[in-house]
């Protein structure tokens, strides 16, 4: 079967007018958002959408919002040309890759990308995010409130306004009846269907689960930034969410034990706990006691690179 060669498209209005001429069609449009250097996690989403749509979408956008001056934009791994190559040949194939050059309004000058690294915009006036907010710049951002504190909006507070925001304007552009995200994202999937209720999109938001790699080490783009060393000692987030799970499902309730077990081991692999936290699926409250299904969360860094993983649990 030849591979199917997406259709690339850069414009807003050009994005939009293609959706709604395949809407006239009475076809129905499934949209996967990303960052780009895609991975087998990606392509995963990609073909659970043909489940779910007749014609699918894949963005392709480092979205700025999301990081702070401090954090890691214009190092996050970038390769269009081998997505692109990766796409044909997903089965089924994609329709459009949405690549917009930027998706935010700076002010002054619609192309201007802000390529500052430090915390200040060489005023004294400390910037929240790598979009410059002053003047006639972007100045609209969407917050789930409640959801975006705990986890990682502890340590990375301009995180989810960012993820919330780029995600609406993405809805707002491709207009998708369905979105598929995966679950190693877990408070970002509930922040984006708590959005989408909250906000009335019409649009049904699907959490897949989390792919890994043969070792067990959670997909994703970062992983490429691993030394070697690194990447065998980020091993300890799986193995010990996994048996933190298997003595839960033999009755170990305590929400502590178990984050002390977790804590534990991935400090004896060399590694830096953000934070490990089992929380309620739904609220991302978390619970003393495991009574009702939860998912325990984690983020560790190892040397400088931050990872994520998460494994739900039901007992």
């Amino acid at each position: 079967m030849a591979a199917k060669e997406p259709e690339i498209i850069r414009d807003k209005d050009q994005m939009r007018k293609w959706s709604r001429a395949m809407r006239s069609q009475g076809k129905t449009i499934g949209l996967v958002p990303t960052m780009g250097y895609l991975h087998a996690g990606h392509v995963s989403l990609i073909r659970e959408a043909h489940n779910h749509s007749d014609v699918i979408v894949v963005s392709i956008y480092v979205n700025p919002g999301q990081f702070s001056p401090s954090e890691d934009l214009f190092t996050y791994p970038s390769d269009f040309h081998g997505d692109i190559q990766k796409l044909r040949a997903v089965p089924g194939g994609v329709d459009i890759v949405f690549n917009p050059h930027n998706l935010y309004d700076y002010g002054i000058n619609p192309n201007y990308t802000n390529t500052s690294t430090s915390s200040s915009n060489g005023e004294g006036v400390k910037l929240e995010s790598c979009v410059e907010e002053k003047g006639l710049g972007h100045g609209t951002w969407v917050r789930v409130e409640r959801l975006e504190k705990g986890m990682c909006g502890k340590s990375r507070p301009v995180f989810f306004k960012g993820v919330a925001t780029v995600v609406t304007k993405l809805f707002n552009i491709v207009e998708p009846d369905v979105a598929l995200f995966g679950k190693k994202d877990y408070q970002q999937l509930r922040i984006i269907q708590r959005m989408v209720r909250d906000l009335d999109f019409s649009i049904r938001v699907i959490g897949y689960e989390v792919v890994r790699e043969s070792d067990g080490l959670a997909m994703s783009s970062r992983n490429v930034r691993l030394s070697p060393e690194e990447r065998e000692k980020a091993l300890s987030i799986n193995k010990s969410l996994s048996r933190a799970r298997f003595f839960a499902e033999k009755g170990q309730i305590s929400c502590k034990e178990l984050t002390d077990l977790v804590i534990q081991a991935i400090n004896e692999a060399g590694g830096r706990v953000d934070y490990a936290e089992i929380v309620d699926q739904d609220s991302l409250e978390t619970v003393e006691d495991i009574r009702s299904p939860v998912v325990f969360c984690v983020a560790a860094w190892f040397g400088k690179v931050r990872l994520i993983d998460n494994m739900e649990i039901r007992v």
